[in-house]
This record gives structure tokens, sequence and C-alpha cells, in this order.
């Protein structure tokens, strides 16, 4: 149904930066929330960030208030998270997830209400 493709991860020294970008060529995003979780061994999987569907409400964690930026561009049916000042910490992959939500900024605590999930990208933050 619909299939969510993540890129931009990769290798990163301790305050670089990086993109992830999330989209599907197949149906629109119009009508979900979008969310970003990351998942380590050592952390679980923690909920980064969301943004509404209309694109005008947003949620981060604490551990990357400041420092991440969610965005998405309805005309190429994209959403992105800037990552700056990268920390080592921030290690992890990094899942592009959907959530049918319209008028409402879905919770970043219950990754499992969001009905897909691409299939994630690694993400490390490395001296």
């Amino acid at each position: 149904q619909l299939q969510l493709v993540e890129t931009g991860g990769g290798l990163v020294q301790p305050g670089g930066s990086l993109t992830l970008s999330c989209g599907t060529s197949r149906s629109t995003l119009d009508n979900y929330a979008i969310g970003w979780f990351r998942q380590s061994p050592g952390k679980g999987r923690e909920g980064v960030s969301v943004i509404s569907s209309s694109g005008t409400a947003t949620r981060y964690a604490d551990s990357v208030k400041g420092r991440f930026t969610i965005s998405r561009d309805h005309a190429k049916n994209t959403v992105q998270l800037q990552m700056n000042r990268l920390k080592p910490e921030d290690t992890g992959v990094y899942y592009c997830a959907a959530n049918f939500a319209v008028g409402i900024i879905p919770s970043l605590d219950i990754p499992y209400e969001y009905e897909y999930w691409g299939q994630g990208i690694q993400v490390t933050v490395s001296p």
C-alpha cells in the first residue's frame, strides 16, 4: 500500500549535519502525519519528531529539540529531517513512519500506532 523510502543517512563526525528525506512515489502523503523514529540497541525505539499532515504542527523529542528540524514539501511529496550538531548518541537506524491523521498531531510515544514504516536508514555519528 503505502511504501515509504528513507534517504540521506550516512557517517558523520560529531557536530556535523545530515538531512534525511522520506517519500513515496505511488501515493500522496498529504493525509498523513509523518514521524521519524530511531532504533538503537542500547536505547530501544525512540520517537524523534513528527509533523502533522498539514505541516503546521510538530513535535520533537527533548533530546533533539533545538538541533533537529522537521519539515514537509507538499509539492515534492516528501518530509525531511534536518539534523544539526549531531552527537554520538544520535547514532541509530532512523525510520520514517506514516500515521493517517488529519487535524491532529500524533504522539511520538506509541510507535505502533503509525500504520506504515520505511525500511530504515543508518545514521552513524562517530569520530
